[in-house]
């Protein structure tokens, strides 16, 4: 059975990384003594050692050790064996790319889908939708495909900001580069705003956290999803 945290952030205002979800990491990853994690999307450009520091030092709050799957000789071996995996937030592009290059899609795919316990944060959440396409980030680097897990019938927009009505940026919105990519696409969207995740056990995915999320279907009015909400009316669509 699917187990898998798909959460918009790692951190929230005023907070440390990962704490306003470590009570929820704590259960997640009840049964799991060290978690394996992935540092391809290299925030900030970051070094990977760097960031599985970040993410050690968040867990250690909750006694579970973390090790980096740069550590290993062997990341398809890794990613099978391990008992718990969190891919971070970064760059998206870079995220997928790194992906490609190790020829882990279809490794971590199984992994997750076997019932490993996954956590995703911002890029390690968009890469659970059917393509990566949602991202905000920008396009440092050319992956092979723009195709990721399709563990979810559907694609993240994480950090999904609302307009600001006393803005003097001009700027497109959220909503318009949403609607954007349904001139061309027909995958549904979800806007997850920060603070918020979906908790997925088995085909059961549920909208948690305090905030509503904003759910974009082409060619229809976008809908508020309000928090608790099970997510039972998505059905797979083609990009």
């Amino acid at each position: 059975m699917k187990r898998l945290l798909i959460a918009s952030t790692s951190t929230v205002h005023g907070s440390s990384y990962l704490d306003y979800i470590l009570s929820e990491l704590s259960i997640h990853f009840s049964e799991v003594t060290t978690i394996l994690f992935i540092p391809y999307a290299r925030p900030g450009g970051i070094d990977y050692d760097t960031y599985t520091s970040i993410a050690r030092t968040a867990f250690q709050k909750i006694n579970i050790e973390v090790k980096g799957l740069h550590e290993y000789e062997n990341p398809k071996e890794a990613i099978t064996n391990a008992k718990g995996i969190f891919t971070g937030g970064g760059n998206t592009f870079e995220l997928v790319n790194q992906l490609y290059k190790h020829d882990l899609v279809s490794c971590l795919k199984n992994a997750v889908e076997k019932g490993i316990p996954y956590l995703g944060t911002s890029a390690g959440s968009n890469i659970c939708g059917m393509t990566m396409k949602n991202t905000n980030d920008m396009p440092i680097v050319y992956p092979p495909s723009f195709d990721t897990l399709g563990i979810i019938p559907f694609n993240i927009n994480a950090h999904y900001l609302d307009p600001d009505p006393n803005s003097t940026h001009m700027g497109e919105t959220r909503e318009t580069r949403i609607k954007e990519f349904h001139v061309f696409n027909n995958t549904d969207v979800l806007g997850l705003r920060e603070g918020s995740w979906l908790e997925v056990k088995g085909n059961v995915i549920k909208l948690r956290g305090s905030l509503s999320a904003r759910l974009f279907q082409k060619n229809k009015t976008p809908v508020e999803i309000e928090s608790n909400t099970t997510l039972d009316f998505f059905s797979p669509k083609q990009p």
